[in-house]
């Protein structure tokens, strides 16, 4: 996790975002409030995965103040729906049904090209992005301007790499060094629309994304520690913000349901494996190294540096606020999710990955803006 020693910078902040689908919207509101009171706030790097790699290519390529990024943000997630996500005609999922039958059922494997690429049809997902990020040619121009500006030094999204299994980490920055370790790679170069939507591209659930002749995924599938991109960029001090809520252990003790468990909760609780729970892990391994590097003595050589680190994360389980919501939903896509037993479960953690319905992402934004207020003091000594 720690980075060598001679390392080119001790005290860079970076602002690392994970991921969690429409729970993006809580990031938002976290960075929201963090903006009120410091408008200014210099952050020269800043990763993201998945929805957090949506989040982090718009700070990186918005050319204004850190208020001015975060305001074009909130109102870049207040403004959207789900039909900008994915087509939620009945048309295309119908479409999309019949094709994953004839794939399983007679197709078998036979066919050397895959017919279907995802449950959901993302191409509006694409065009929104294009006109918010300014990518009319789809690269994204505001990072160039920002790293020549002295503004940026670097931002990495993060994917998956279905033909190799590794997580690769896309970066555009100055004096970054490439990186390989057991089934991740840091990759140089100018960042694209084709790596956003790959970073965010849930796995089966929206289809696969080209990148250089490579099939690209969500990056939080096998990234299992999501902090490293931050630390490879030379960062000495982390905000990470999680969009996984810490329950108690009296909650963590309560079924979410009964009976025989339904499709949509083992697939919550597979996507927050995927997306949640790996930051907590990869947090706690860092601050046990920091803890080491503590005890070396004044003056002794040190092989690595310490990393300041500061987590931020729900104080209200947003699953369940997803359940609230979930009559909002397409009457089409509502029906689907429905017959994969969202309503048997009292915390719904696959609706809340896709639940992009404006009254959810306005309330998650919201409650980021509260928890930042409430953890005020902790950012002040922390930024300051």
């Amino acid at each position: 996790m720690s980075q060598p020693s001679e390392a080119l910078s001790t005290d860079e902040l970076c602002i690392a975002l994970g991921g969690g689908g429409a729970r993006g919207a809580y990031q938002v509101g976290v960075l929201r409030g963090i903006a009120r009171h410091f408008p200014e706030l210099e952050v020269p790097l800043y990763t993201g995965v998945s929805a957090g790699g949506i989040n982090a290519a718009h700070l990186a390529n918005h050319t204004g103040s850190f208020q001015e990024k975060v305001e074009a943000l909130v109102e870049l997630w207040t403004s959207l729906t789900i039909d900008q996500v994915f087509d939620v005609s009945p048309w295309s999922l119908g479409k999309n049904l019949v094709r994953w039958g004839v794939e399983l059922a007679f197709l078998g494997g036979r066919s050397s090209e895959t017919r279907v690429r995802g449950f959901v049809d993302t191409r509006p997902l694409r065009d929104f992005l294009r006109e918010h990020l300014s990518a009319g040619s789809g690269g994204l121009t505001g990072i160039a301007e920002n790293l020549d500006a002295g503004r940026l030094k670097a931002v990495a999204l993060s994917t998956t790499c279905y033909s190799t299994g590794q997580t690769t980490t896309w970066y555009e920055g100055r004096q970054i060094q490439e990186w390989e370790r057991p089934n991740r790679l840091g990759v140089s170069g100018k960042l694209r629309i084709e790596h956003v939507m790959a970073s965010a591209a849930l796995p089966l659930f929206f289809p696969a994304i080209e990148v250089d002749g490579d099939w690209y995924g969500d990056g939080g599938v096998r990234l299992t520690a999501p902090l490293a991109p931050s630390i490879h960029l030379g960062a000495g001090r982390v905000l990470a913000v999680s969009t996984r809520y810490g329950r108690s252990t009296d909650e963590a003790r309560q079924p979410n349901f009964s009976g025989y468990p339904a499709p949509a909760q083992i697939a919550g609780l597979l996507m927050n494996a995927i997306f949640l729970d790996l930051l907590d892990h990869d947090a706690a391994h860092l601050e046990r190294i920091n803890e080491l590097l503590a005890q070396i003595p004044a003056g002794a050589p040190r092989p690595f540096r310490s990393v300041d680190l500061f987590v931020v994360r729900p104080s209200t389980d947003i699953g369940k606020l997803a359940q609230e919501y979930e009559p909002a939903l397409p009457k089409a896509f509502r029906f689907l999710t429905r017959r994969l037993g969202t309503q048997r479960s009292r915390s719904n953690d696959l609706l809340s990955l896709i639940m992009f319905e404006t009254g959810y992402l306005r309330r998650l934004i919201a409650i980021g803006e509260q928890d930042a207020q409430t953890r005020l003091e902790e950012l002040q000594r922390f930024l300051a």
